[in-house]
């Protein structure tokens, strides 16, 4: 079973998952940097870009967001599926002009320098279903196995549509908790749904360009409508204002999530119960130690995430095989978990310890895909290439639990190193050499950490001494307490 806390205050909202005592998951929204996945917006397209068949569109935000060719959905298709049909490829430019007004729906937030990536293809999401007003399929969730079962919900959900001239447009896909839903508990979110989308047109007709014209709901709100599942045992929300918001919004669409609800006034914090804050910082490290005595390194670039797997202290095992095979089912449980935790998406390497043995590597791999089973977020696998590594994709919406509570180090600049001081003792006697040749001043001054300073004084002051005699200039020394050890400036006198 589950438990979801939650820690609400004015200027965040922090949600976390807990399984047997483990936090498995945990969401952050700031109310002044809120997610923009799922908002509807009118926007204007400010840029078509026929060789990379995309355009900018202006919805208002500091950078235009980007539309791709694929995201581009003209009467219910994409441009692929006229591909089909005609043999020839519909080029961006015939489908989109600068200056014409789309609806449009951001599909991943804006990460790092990139701005938003949007889709003109609206879906809405409702408890159980989700609303497609351009379309006019039955689509149901891969998660409902059963072919009878798909069968009967598509039978169900026909008859709760109706036809497209009995006024019943637009398609409709069945989440995983709308199949044990009855019929009304699917015709409330059918009824929903359409006058969501009804009242998104009425404003899109008289509003101007840039345009919010449908906001998602809140972190606390999208705890009933995505996180709760049967599996979750209680929701404790430590705000008595929010848990009112919460429990009426749950009387009106999510009765049955709302038994689950319970208003936390314990004296601690809601977040020490399980040292989520603890866990919290721990999310955040790069070494991530296993129970065994192995560890994780987890590395995030802009392009990959990669996670290599070490034995470290871990010798209980009867032999070296043994003891990595060991190692590596640990492994994969926890770096599921990491994944979860750190809401790491994009491209993931996995580097486990080499094994030898095929059926090691078989099960090491059958776990990895178990663990995976569990994630809410789509996860896609392949086996060991022949370096050895497992390639995956997570999905990526929002930025990771590191971007969003992290900024680059001031002094590396986000690098995780800086030069030495006897490098950067260096680094000034070439700069000082480079300018005597230029200019001539009557004397050079450095002004640099004191770590610099220092080693320019002691171990490198026969060197200074020569450049000085060189150049027949004399040069002087400053320590700068403020200064990092890569910071120097030359002054010249």
């Amino acid at each position: 079973m589950e438990d979801i806390l939650i820690n609400w205050s004015p200027q965040e909202t922090r949600v976390a998952v807990v399984e047997n005592g483990a936090v498995q998951e945990l969401h952050i929204e700031r109310t002044l940097e809120r997610g923009l996945v799922g908002n509807i917006y009118s926007g204007k397209v400010a840029r078509v870009l026929p060789g990379m068949q995309s355009a900018f569109i202006d919805i208002g935000l500091e950078r235009a967001a980007f539309l791709h060719v694929a995201d581009l959905h003209v009467n219910g298709a994409t441009p692929r599926a006229h591909h089909a049909e005609s043999g020839t490829p519909v080029p961006i430019e015939r489908l989109v002009f600068e200056g014409q007004t789309l609806t449009v729906q951001v599909i991943k937030d804006p990460i790092g320098s990139k701005g938003a990536r949007l889709s003109t293809q609206i879906s809405i999401a409702g408890r159980m279903l989700v609303f497609l007003p351009q379309d006019d399929h039955i689509g149901i969730s891969q998660k409902i196995g059963s072919p009878e079962t798909r069968e009967q919900l598509r039978a169900r959900m026909q008859a709760l549509v109706g036809k497209p001239e009995e006024g019943g447009g637009g398609g409709f896909i069945l989440r995983t908790n709308a199949e044990d839903a009855s019929d009304e508990e699917l015709g409330n979110d059918v009824a929903y749904l359409r006058k969501t989308w009804g009242q998104i047109r009425e404003r899109a007709h008289r509003s101007p360009p840039g345009t919010l014209l449908h906001q998602d709901l809140s972190l606390v709100e999208r705890v009933l409508r995505d996180l709760t599942t049967e599996r979750t045992g209680s929701i404790r929300i430590d705000s008595r204002m929010q848990y009112e918001v919460l429990h009426a919004f749950g009387e009106m669409y999510m009765p049955a999530a709302t038994a689950k609800l319970e208003h936390y006034r314990g004296e601690r914090p809601i977040f020490d119960l399980n040292n989520i804050d603890a866990e919290l910082d721990r999310a955040l490290a790069r070494r991530v130690e296993l129970k065994s005595g192995g560890y994780l390194i987890v590395d995030q670039t802009e392009a990959m995430t990669t996670i290599d797997v070490n034995t470290g202290g871990f010798v209980g095992a009867r032999n070296f095989d043994d003891t990595i095979f060991k190692t590596n089912l640990e492994a994969a449980g926890a770096i599921a978990r990491q994944l979860r935790l750190r809401n790491l998406g994009g491209i993931i390497i996995v580097d486990f310890i080499d094994m030898t043995r095929e059926e090691h590597r078989s099960a090491v791999l059958s776990e990895f895909r178990k663990q995976l089973s569990k994630d809410r977020t789509k996860v896609t696998v392949g086996g060991f290439t022949q370096l050895g590594l497992v390639e995956m994709t997570r999905k990526r919406t929002r930025e990771s639990l590191a971007r969003m509570l992290c900024e680059p180090c001031p002094t590396c600049d986000g690098r995780g190193q800086i030069k030495t001081a006897r490098t950067v003792c260096y680094d000034i006697m070439r700069e000082i050499l480079r300018e005597a040749r230029q200019f001539s001043p009557k004397e050079f001054r450095v002004v640099a950490a004191a770590n610099v300073v220092e080693m320019l004084l002691d171990e490198e002051s026969q060197h200074l001494a020569g450049l000085s005699d060189f150049i027949g200039k004399p040069i002087s020394l400053t320590a700068e307490p403020t200064n990092q050890t890569e910071h120097y400036d030359i002054v010249l006198m």
